[in-house]
């Protein structure tokens, strides 16, 4: 693993263990050449996925781009890293076990809006603001009087 420190290639493992509910495993660099310390993760890909987007072009998935844009949602709202962690991992598992490589972009926020409508609905608006293009304050009151009928307090 190269140092992002000094650009070593050749780096130590001082420790390793489980992460992410024992889908990746954390793991704490030492870099002999710099000093440095850093951590890295590892984890399981099934196979590489190709986002299509609704333009037709076509580009990597990308764990962090998901998990960015999730994070935003989910900024300042009472759930645990860890339920976010678990969230997004089950999101890429869905996607991989979807059988084609190619999944369009409208499946990935359809199925990310799903995910956050059972997890935090302040969060889920929020993620379908930016997904659905929101435009004035007029959609979102339209987007949540369609979620009142179906609304449950926790």
């Amino acid at each position: 693993m190269r140092c992002p420190f000094c650009g070593n290639v050749d780096t130590q493992v001082k420790d390793s263990r489980p992460a992410e509910d024992n889908v990746a495993i954390r793991r704490r660099r030492f870099c002999p050449a710099c000093g440095g310390r850093f951590t890295t993760y590892e984890r399981v890909q099934l196979r590489d996925l190709v986002v299509v987007k609704s333009s037709g072009r076509r580009e990597d998935f990308d764990r962090i781009k998901l998990e960015r844009s999730i994070r935003i949602a989910m900024q300042k709202r009472p759930i645990e890293p860890e339920r976010i962690d678990q969230m997004i991992s089950g999101i890429v598992r869905r996607l991989e076990s979807m059988g084609d490589t190619d999944i369009p972009s409208k499946v990935i926020g359809e199925i990310v809006m799903e995910t956050l409508a059972r997890i935090d609905t302040v969060s889920y608006v929020r993620f379908a603001s930016v997904y659905k293009n929101f435009q004035a304050a007029d959609d979102f009151d339209k987007f949540v009087s369609e979620l009142r009928p179906g609304l449950v307090e926790e």
